[in-house]
């Protein structure tokens, strides 16, 4: 016999919470247990009754979605977090995959979608909504290997991947909203780090590397 999944609901808006609750109920295999309306009590619940999947809005009073998210998942790491907002941004979408969420969908996602994904993180697999796994999928897929150039920073391994794509100093500034003036000291950097004489170099070697991937004219 199939086990009843518990689901604690955190979301400021109780017209949404109460509609979830009841799409919840049609299933026989889920069990809405509590609901919270702040960030704050939905982490005081969960540590009170453990439930088996949470259903988290990132923009909360008191507490935030992702930190709520970052130390339900540190307290109580069997309990799963899924994440159902309005917000598709690269930054939203991250920091709660980063806080431990194993689920990211969007508020307007249909009702068979919304129910599966509780089965499906609640019987430990992850689920993403389309566009938010379009952006997953691109990340890591731009993402320089963890092996290449390891004595680089996050920064100077965005940069050099804008370097090997082309890009110039003010191009890399503009997409990075960062001064031309500490564009310039990060390349100085990167070049000293790669023991290398001039960008030349360093975007051959980068390329080398498998970075640059996508080609933009040069201005």
């Amino acid at each position: 016999m199939t086990e009843i999944l518990t689901v604690l609901i955190a979301d400021d808006h109780p017209v949404f919470r109460s509609g979830l609750t009841a799409l919840l109920a049609t299933d026989n295999f889920v069990e809405v247990i509590a609901e919270a309306d702040n960030g704050q009590t939905a982490i005081q619940l969960v540590e009170e009754l453990q439930p088996d999947v949470v259903v988290m809005d990132l923009h909360m009073p008191e507490v935030d979605g992702v930190t709520a998210t970052r130390r339900i998942t540190q307290s109580s790491p069997h309990v799963a977090v899924l994440v159902l907002t309005m917000f598709d941004d690269d930054d939203s979408v991250f920091a709660a995959m980063r806080a431990g969420a194993r689920g990211y969908l969007l508020k307007g996602s249909n009702q068979a979608e919304l129910v599966r994904a509780v089965h499906v993180i609640g019987s430990g697999g992850a689920v993403f909504g389309p566009a938010v796994a379009a952006k997953v999928m691109d990340y890591f897929a731009r993402r320089p290997p963890a092996t290449a150039f390891p004595q680089l920073t996050e920064r100077e391994h965005e940069i050099l991947d804008l370097l090997a794509e082309g890009l110039n100093n003010g191009r890399i500034s503009a997409r990075l909203q960062i001064s031309d003036k500490t564009v310039r000291n990060h390349v100085s950097n990167i070049l000293t780090k790669l023991a290398v004489s001039d960008r030349a170099q360093a975007i051959v070697r980068a390329r080398d590397a498998g970075l640059g991937r996508e080609e933009h004219p040069r201005s």
